[in-house]
């Protein structure tokens, strides 16, 4: 009898241990679903501690460390570090094959990382859906910069053709695969997959309504829908309340707040929450509570306050216009923060406090081309460069200002007269007349009915041979004359035509010796401009002295230079 008790007490005891096996995974999974790692990671640990061979729970531990929009240097170790260790007992285990994968694409060691996906697959035999879902995600996460979005839809479509398919987290995985793929269609027939599976799968529906958010406000109706949706499906989804909140931080700082709060009671206990209620103030405009509230959270977060709170600071001192206190603060925040979590911007404006404080130019052009690496928008990294450029230019070092906008053109590839401008004219300034050149010919190329390419590249023919003798800008001032001589309004360019015809006044009369000719460019000039009292002297000058008869010496009343020329109009 004892043993068959003790018989049935082991039976017993191994079902049980299964059930709880099995739902402890699922538990882990939901939480990780909810976008709560900490939680998951704690049921994670708890299996592997009770079974540190059970492979499924460290394929899903070390996913806790790589899943999240936070995911630091240390968390990428500590997940390498648990599927190396593992691996090392369980070398065939196809879903740890699979994270190390990942951790390798993270590293940026694409082929061994494609490597690893086939072989844990191979393992498989192509017919595990959590091996092809463990690959899929890897490649198809829009956050995971170097997956290949085409292979992950690929082995994503494969798991959903095994036999008894009923996983909406596939779904889930192909539809962001799509949005990495920019395809926001296939990316929303997949999540409405996942919903036909199950009806209150939150995730799906968020994911409808954030394809529809990146199309803009016009289609605000459509993306808040589901958004709501989402949260009727499951009020437990803290994501859509976390993008809520960011969604109405600039614009409506009370519904912020409730989302707020409805995201943070459906979370994990935060350290960071006491930033994000200070970030409010921020918005609210009281930059001094900001403060005094940032300084509350610093003290309350011991040896290790959130780094992010001393960013806030420095952005609220900027609004109070306290240089001295923003820097200090930015300097704290660079400092404290691990450099992947640095923004673009923050780099940017970082910069800007930087110039406030002469000597610090070289290391605030380091911290702008940092930001325009990073910064993936177009007119963000134009208004960085733009900022560089003016500084130097308020300096009068042309040549760095016109560096600084010529690396405008490489990063702006419509760029437009203005842009040429900046450039080719700080280069001009600063001497450099080759090179303002070439700048200027490209507006030419461009712009090829624009007077304006044509002047400027004349003029810094005429800066290069000062004395007119080599005649290098006879031609560039002969097409600019043709040029605007042909535009239908002669007042939008009578600036260029004057400084053309007042450069063939000096080279006829002082190089070619050309009485007529001269006169020819100076009765040219006075017709555009009768008011110049400067050309009706030379004019004046000009027929009663016969430039053959003039010493080798030039007349005293030699014609003025053309002026420095105008810029051209704005877009």
């Amino acid at each position: 009898m004892k043993k068959i008790k003790t018989g049935l007490l082991l039976l017993s005891l191994v079902f049980q241990a299964g059930i709880i096996s099995a739902q402890s995974i699922e538990d882990g999974k939901l939480m990780m679903y909810y976008e709560r790692y900490k939680s998951a990671r704690e049921i994670f640990q708890k299996m592997l501690a009770a079974n540190p061979a059970n492979e499924e729970a460290a394929y899903w531990l070390g996913q806790t460390y790589l899943s999240s929009g936070d995911v630091t240097a240390k968390d990428i170790a500590d997940a390498k570090s648990l599927y190396q260790s593992k691996l090392t007992a369980s070398p065939n285990s196809p879903l740890l094959i699979a994270g190390m994968g990942h951790i390798e694409l993270i590293e940026g060691k694409k082929q061994d990382a494609r490597n690893r996906f086939e072989t844990a697959i191979s393992l498989s035999q192509g017919k595990s859906i959590a091996v092809l879902n463990a690959v899929g995600f890897a490649n198809g996460n829009p956050d995971s910069k170097n997956g290949d979005a085409a292979y992950a839809i690929e082995k994503l479509k494969q798991a959903t053709q095994i036999k008894k398919f009923n996983d909406p987290d596939v779904y889930a995985n192909l539809g962001d695969a799509y949005r990495k793929f920019y395809d926001g269609g296939n990316a929303i027939l997949s999540y409405e997959a996942a919903l036909a599976l199950n009806p209150k799968y939150a995730r799906a529906a968020y994911r409808i309504g954030k394809v529809y958010q990146t199309q803009g406000v016009a289609q605000e109706s459509i993306y808040m829908k589901y958004f709501n949706d989402a949260i009727s499906m499951d009020p437990k989804y803290a994501p859509v309340y976390n993008n809520l909140f960011n969604y109405f931080y600039e614009n409506n700082v009370s519904r912020s707040a409730e989302y707020l709060e409805k995201w943070l009671s459906n979370s994990d206990d935060d350290p960071k929450a006491c930033y994000y209620r200070t970030s409010l103030k921020y918005a609210q405009g009281l930059f001094n509570e900001a403060i005094a509230k940032s300084d509350e959270c610093i003290g309350a977060g011991g040896a290790n306050p959130y780094p992010n709170l001393f960013g806030l600071k420095a952005y609220a001192y900027s609004k109070l216009k306290d240089s001295v206190n923003e820097k200090n603060s930015f300097e704290e925040y660079f400092r404290r923060q691990v450099p992947e979590k640095i923004g673009g911007g923050d780099y940017a404006t970082y910069a800007t406090v930087l110039l406030k404080f002469p000597g610090n130019e070289m290391k605030a052009g380091e911290m702008i081309d940092k930001a325009v690496e990073m910064d993936s928008i177009v007119p963000n990294k134009v208004k960085y460069l733009k900022t560089m450029g003016q500084v130097y230019e308020s300096q009068k070092n042309f040549l760095q200002a016109a560096r600084w906008y010529t690396k405008i053109l490489d990063v702006k590839k419509d760029y437009g007269k203005v842009d040429l401008y900046n450039s080719g004219y700080s280069y001009y300034r600063s001497n450099a007349f080759d090179t303002s050149i070439q700048v200027f010919n490209k507006y030419i190329n461009k712009f090829p009915d624009d007077i304006f390419g044509y002047y400027m590249v004349s003029k810094a023919y005429a800066a290069i041979d000062s004395t007119g003798v080599q005649g290098l800008a006879v031609a560039p001032y002969l097409k600019t004359i043709q040029v605007g001589e042909a535009a239908a309004d002669k007042e939008k360019v009578k600036a260029q035509l004057v400084g053309a015809y007042k450069y063939f006044i000096e080279y006829y009369y002082n190089v070619q010796k050309s009485q007529d000719s001269a006169l020819i460019f100076v009765d040219k000039a006075i017709a555009l401009d009768p008011t110049d009292q400067q050309l009706i002297s030379n004019r004046e000058f000009i027929s009663k002295n016969d430039p053959k008869a003039q010493t080798k010496k030039q007349p005293a009343n030699k014609p003025k230079a053309p002026p420095v020329p105008p810029a051209p109009p704005k877009k």
